[in-house]
């Protein structure tokens, strides 16, 4: 072989070689597509997660198909202020149910009518076919938008009325200074003892697509939610809110080819006050953490990308144990229906 020949084949072979890396290196730019199959964009609606019942009605999460059932929300002296509606005689449930307000919210706080059916003795969301002997109605105190304010009081007691005067009952309504004051009692300690904790994973190498980063979510108990970009892990319970969020870009989720839309960082949260500690939600928030960072090749970090360690954990441990006991010495633990209501 003349030296001009071997030169030729030389750079022949150099040249496929930097072609071999090159290749190798924008596959590796590429995101991480899932497995075994193609998944399409992410629809508008698919499995529903769990909410919160109200008055309304309530969705629920299943492994089969989403079911959505009717949840009664108690009048709660701990968290409702609560105005008791008199009455001459029973009155049927139809009635009750016709006269009820249009919106059962006052500003930015849910209110609720009960009756105390004359046949269980039992106090409950108005129902067709039973008699109420008594009526009352509550207005919840404080939650994650602020303490009740007058406003917000003034427009309670003025739907009440209007409710009270088509059934002619004489309402009774508590002091609205005695009221403000519980408010913001109750407020300040919802502010002290919220929890809502959140880590992120960051990809190390390539980044990931949305059809990955499902599947892989999916393998350890996530479904989709009701929002792109949102998985939860539901609660045992069906009619429970989620134990966990799992959170990424919007747009991304949206994508029309979930298979090349490119996502680097995903947020797996928990919302400390819905969940009840039985449960060991922070166990499950850790393990999920854990193991999404180990399959996804990613790096656990909080809200300034610094690493999380074994010892933020211990510390965020023992932190909860005093915020759960705080919880339980007021009636309200954490997953009971005051809680998830006051932290709503």
């Amino acid at each position: 072989m003349s030296l001009t020949v071997a030169l030729l084949v030389a750079a022949a072979a150099a040249l496929a070689a930097l072609a071999g890396h090159g290749w190798w290196s924008a596959r590796r730019a590429l995101p991480r597509k899932a497995e075994g199959v193609v998944l399409a964009a992410e629809p508008a609606m698919q499995r529903v997660e769990p909410t919160l019942g109200s008055a309304a009605g309530v969705v629920a999460a299943t492994p089969a198909a989403a079911t959505a059932r009717r949840l009664s929300t108690r009048v709660d002296a701990l968290i409702d202020a609560i105005a008791t509606l008199g009455l001459e005689a029973p009155v049927m449930g139809e009635a009750v149910i016709a006269h009820l307000p249009a919106s059962r919210r006052a500003g930015g706080k849910p209110f609720f009518i009960e009756g105390l059916n004359t046949e269980t003795s039992q106090w409950e969301a108005p129902q067709a076919g039973a008699r109420y002997g008594e009526l009352q109605a509550g207005v919840q105190l404080a939650n994650r938008s602020g303490a009740l304010n007058e406003i917000e009081y003034s427009e309670f007691v003025q739907k009440t009325q209007a409710f009270a005067d088509a059934l002619g009952a004489v309402p009774d309504f508590p002091d609205m200074l005695d009221v403000r004051a519980r408010a913001k009692e109750l407020d300040a300690f919802a502010g002290a003892h919220d929890a809502h904790l959140a880590i992120h994973l960051q990809a190390n190498a390539a980044a990931w697509s949305v059809g990955y980063l499902r599947q892989c979510a999916e393998r350890h108990g996530f479904v989709p939610g009701t929002m792109p970009g949102r998985m939860v892990l539901p609660g045992a319970e069906e009619s429970a809110p989620p134990v966990l969020v799992l959170s990424f870009d919007a747009q991304a989720a949206l994508s029309e080819d979930p298979q090349q839309a490119a996502v680097r960082r995903l947020t797996i949260s928990l919302d400390v006050a819905q969940t009840t500690e039985t449960a060991d939600p922070f166990g499950a928030w850790q393990a999920a953490i854990r193991a999404l960072a180990t399959e996804m090749d990613a790096t656990a970090i909080d809200d300034d990308e610094r690493p999380i360690t074994l010892q933020h954990y211990t510390t965020i441990a023992s932190e909860l144990k005093t915020l759960y006991s705080a919880l339980e010495s007021r009636d309200m633990a954490a997953g009971s229906a005051v809680a998830r209501r006051l932290f709503q």
